[in-house]
């Protein structure tokens, strides 16, 4: 039977083909392999079928980029705050050599 399904195939030139996927990925997104947690997988399967549909991996990135963008974030405000502070820490530090 293998045979016979093959044969279709035998006469197809192939000549001009090109390597690759036939469809490109989208700009700005690598393809790569992650072992997560199965506890992990399971949220955000169960996450599509309540939606009705849609895709986990998608669903994964995006909780990603939330993280990263929120951690950004949190750095930024930080740095700001070091630095408005920073006029007022050398009085802070005499205060507190005063109290000792």
């Amino acid at each position: 039977m293998r045979k016979a399904v093959a044969e279709r195939y035998r006469n197809i030139d192939f000549s001009r083909a090109k390597r690759g996927p036939v469809i490109q990925p989208e700009p700005g997104k690598t393809k790569i392999s992650i072992r997560l947690d199965n506890t992990v997988l399971e949220y955000f399967r169960a996450l599509v079928d309540k939606a009705g549909g849609g895709n986990y991996q998608t669903l994964i990135n995006d909780a990603l980029l939330e993280h990263v963008h929120r951690r950004s974030t949190l750095d930024v405000v930080r740095q700001v705050v070091r630095e408005e502070l920073a006029p007022y820490a050398s009085t802070l530090q005499r205060t507190r050599s005063a109290r000792r």
